[in-house]
């Protein structure tokens, strides 16, 4: 079992509750759901704590395994509580997700552990009655594309195609109000302007952003009948792009370094985004995945980048919140120690930092 110290959160005459849903990429938890209104904080330091006012057990994961059911951590009561089963049919790993604040949208996917095929099933979930309801399935399956909400359309874009490396284009979108789809089929739209999964992708100010990701990823072992993973190169990027009022993307600023697998290690606090961790270009001598240690600012208004502070150690696909003026982190894979940034161990430990921007 692997035991850590769950966040201690500010009491409140409000439920705030963060929702996970349980999946094995690489051992991790996947965040589907932010349901919290975020607030500043008096102080400005960095100082990582491991909080300690609950404990926090995680099962021992592995690649060979998946899981398949959700779990809820309660802000305001400073515990885990509570467990309920995700849709047979549904992906286990490498999900597009997104929610308007009540329903969470789950899109494509990798169906089973290891390195299997995708799936294009989708599927909602009511998080007042705990409820699935299913979706119209994507016109092909992806692995971990952009996915977002914008004027009342469900968007999904990227990814990596049906061999899990070859990185994919295309973009659709579909009418949804209320869990619902309004639309039968998906309809095609502009293709972003370089394909590939792990990348950040949030809405602001009624405008659609994409940041990094990465072209390529592992495949499964040819004949392998577990489809064991098999690496192959990939290239991670620091683009960053916005879907314009007139439906076109338009290049913005890069990130300060390129950085993946940050598809849920991102928080937007005030006018600014907060990227946490991710992994970045192969290390150059032993050619091994380098992990990401810093914490990136995006000022939306002045569209510009800087470092606001390190993490603890380097993770990669960590889960990241905002509450009550604390910054979380939970879940992911970190380095193997100050002087390798090589992934190493999967986490099920819970982070916080005070954290004020202006």
């Amino acid at each position: 079992m692997r035991i850590g110290k769950a966040a201690a959160g500010s009491k409140s005459s409000t439920t705030t509750k963060l929702v996970f849903i349980c999946v094995a990429l690489l051992g991790g938890f996947l965040l589907v759901d932010l349901l919290w209104a975020s607030s500043s904080s008096s102080s400005s330091s960095f100082n990582w704590a491991l909080p300690t006012s609950n404990v926090l057990v995680f099962p021992n994961h592995t690649l060979p395994k998946v899981h398949s059911h959700v779990d809820i951590y309660n802000f305001t009561a400073n515990s885990w509580g509570g467990t309920f089963d995700m849709p047979k049919e549904m992906a286990h790993s490498h999900l597009g997700m997104v929610t308007d604040g009540r329903y969470i949208y789950v899109v494509t996917g990798q169906y089973g552990p290891q390195c299997r095929g995708p799936t294009a099933r989708n599927f909602v979930l009511d998080t007042e009655t705990k409820q699935w309801q299913d979706l119209p399935p994507l016109p092909v399956p992806r692995y971990a594309p952009a996915t977002q909400l914008l004027r009342g359309r469900l968007h999904v874009m990227g990814g990596s195609k049906e061999n899990r490396h070859t990185p994919g284009l295309e973009h659709w979108s579909i009418a949804v109000k209320d869990g619902k789809a309004l639309e039968t089929e998906w309809r095609t739209e502009i293709p972003i302007p370089r394909g590939g999964p792990h990348r950040a992708c949030v809405v602001f100010d009624d405008r659609l952003y994409v940041f990094g990701g990465q072209e390529g990823d592992f495949m499964a072992k040819p004949g392998s009948p577990i489809f064991k993973c098999s690496r192959r190169n990939e290239v991670v990027y620091d683009d960053v792009y916005m879907l314009d009022d007139d439906m076109k993307w338009k290049v913005l600023p890069p990130m300060p370094k390129p950085d993946s697998h940050i598809e849920f290690a991102w928080a937007i606090v005030n006018r600014s985004l907060v990227i946490v961790g991710g992994t970045t270009e192969k290390h150059p001598n032993t050619k091994k995945m380098t992990l990401v240690g810093e914490i990136f600012q995006f000022q939306f208004d002045t569209q510009k980048w800087k470092v606001i502070g390190k993490l603890p150690y380097r993770v990669k696909t960590t889960l990241v919140g905002f509450w009550n003026g604390w910054l979380y982190f939970t879940s992911g894979q970190r380095d193997k120690g100050p002087d390798d940034p090589a992934p190493r161990k999967v986490i099920g430990e819970m982070w916080r930092t005070k954290l004020k921007l202006l």
